[in-house]
């Protein structure tokens, strides 16, 4: 039976290094014409949902969305040196993309908070855009809130790939809303405790899986294989 694999990108799949928040703070500056005095909170949250808040939580009106993700693309594409330079991509990772990748039966894509073309650029900065099926994931600009993510990402791998609807989907992140957006979505969840939130958090969220990281990849790919079977 074939598997939908849904990778969350920050601190699941690279460490940006601090990057991520430079972009939001370029964005405000340029809609706003000054810097925040508030920085962006981002831990799981969709880059529609980060600019909204950041606007709010320093004293403005909530811009257009086609203007905020126009200003949020040119900051990235502006930092991809500096996520080159400063930022890495997480222990096993690119081992547990390419085994991934390697499944005929399998998609493996991504669902991420960030913008389509921001989630190129945190991928390519470290040659493992190329690793995933980056047409059929679900991005920041697809819902305000993550856990409407996961049946995007259904529903353009049904529209673009020849798998049956009952096709398990299993969505691999480092945060509690993460492990929401999977369990509220019926799809499982694979947690990893690589970013701010350790195994007990994730574990409170209702992850069933909570790994240290993506370095045993023998291991993770029994688990992706045994939820197939289900």
């Amino acid at each position: 039976m074939g598997l939908i694999i849904l990778w969350d990108i920050d601190h699941t799949l690279i460490d940006n290094a601090g990057v991520s928040k430079e972009i939001y703070a370029a964005a405000f500056t340029a809609l706003a014409g000054e810097p925040p005095k508030r920085a962006a909170v981002t831990e799981g949250r969709t880059d529609h949902l980060i600019m909204r808040e950041m606007f709010l939580r320093n004293g403005l009106s909530e811009p257009d969305w086609a203007d905020a993700e126009a200003a949020l693309t040119g900051a990235g594409r502006e930092r991809l040196g500096d996520l080159r330079e400063r930022g890495k991509p997480l222990p096993g990772v690119r081992e547990a993309l390419k085994a991934a990748a390697s499944r005929e039966d399998w998609v493996s894509s991504v669902l991420t908070g960030n913008i389509a073309a921001n989630a190129r650029v945190k991928l390519s900065a470290f040659g493992l855009d190329t690793l995933v099926d980056l047409e059929v994931g679900a991005y920041g600009a697809d819902a305000i809130e993550r856990s409407a993510l996961v049946d995007v990402a259904r529903r353009r791998i049904r529209d673009h790939r020849a798998l049956p609807e009952d096709t398990p989907v299993v969505l691999v992140g480092d945060t509690p809303r993460d492990v929401e957006a999977a369990l509220v979505s019926d799809a499982h969840v694979i947690a990893v405790a690589t970013g701010v939130h350790g195994q007990p958090e994730l574990t409170a969220a209702g992850a069933a899986t909570v790994l240290p990281d993506l370095t045993d990849t023998i291991g993770l790919l029994g688990l992706l294989e045994n939820l197939t079977h289900r």
